[in-house]
């Protein structure tokens, strides 16, 4: 399974909401570089940043934070939060991001993800499906869609999408573990690799995605606040032969 430390962006700095409300901050550090290249000197294979502005805005709004991370790894990067056009896409990838994670636009257009993924590769192109209640959200989880999760995800499968990132809205930044049933039921319905995000409060939790045969698991929170070990988590879920594209 891998792991993706993350990296909430907000006014330039790395914080943590909770149920993604922007009221409910906690900033973290005023150089998210730094703490990139912290997640990395501990192992960490792949990073998982999110422009929390970008999403609210609907375009990238800090992309020099973002230029700066990805000049400081040498691991790939997925980003998301506000990425809702070609041009969107293009600039992210021409700093280097390896996966770029569409989420509003995914909702509101799917056809536009079919596009996309012609455009750039399945590899490339992530969605990020957020979920309240099993229902869809879209503008940085301000409002709810009337598709569910999974008819999205087995929507976005038919259009070329491999990569899905789940979150259930409800335990985002909340350390009370993830949604385990839901996502191993998009994992065994779709078979696209799901990435878990929202909740993940112990290793307990990652053992139990790991088991239920989930592709990926975001960790935020609960590297912040110490609950989980990076370095001793990657050891025990990333396998050497994990299949791991690095393009």
């Amino acid at each position: 399974m891998q792991l993706y430390p993350a990296i909430d962006l907000k006014d330039g700095q790395c914080v943590r909401l909770r149920q993604g409300e922007f009221k409910d901050i906690t900033v973290y550090s005023k150089q998210p570089e730094e703490i990139a290249a912290l997640w990395q000197s501990k192992g960490a294979t792949y990073l998982h940043l999110v422009d929390l502005d970008g999403a609210k805005a609907g375009h990238s709004v800090n992309r020099p934070v973002i230029q700066k991370i990805a000049e400081t790894v040498t691991i790939p990067i997925q980003i998301g939060g506000g990425i809702r056009s070609v041009e969107g896409i293009e600039s992210m990838l021409s700093l280097g991001i390896s996966r770029v994670i569409i989420g509003t636009k995914a909702v509101e257009q799917p056809l536009f993800i079919r596009d996309v993924v012609k455009r750039f590769g399945a590899e490339r192109i992530v969605v990020g499906v957020d979920a309240k209640n099993g229902m869809a959200a879209v503008d940085g989880w301000e409002k709810v869609s009337s598709i569910t999760a999974l008819d999205l995800c087995l929507q976005l499968k038919e259009y070329g999408i491999r990569h899905v990132v789940y979150t259930d809205i409800a335990r985002d930044g909340m350390l009370s573990g993830p949604n385990v049933a839901y996502t191993r039921m998009l994992t065994l319905e779709t078979s696209l690799d799901v990435i878990a995000s929202g909740g993940m409060s112990s290793v307990e939790d990652l053992r139990q995605l790991d088991e239920a045969g989930v592709k990926g698991a975001i960790i935020g929170k609960a590297l912040y606040e110490d609950k989980i070990d990076l370095s001793e988590a990657i050891n025990t879920f990333e396998g050497k032969n994990y299949g791991r594209e690095n393009p």
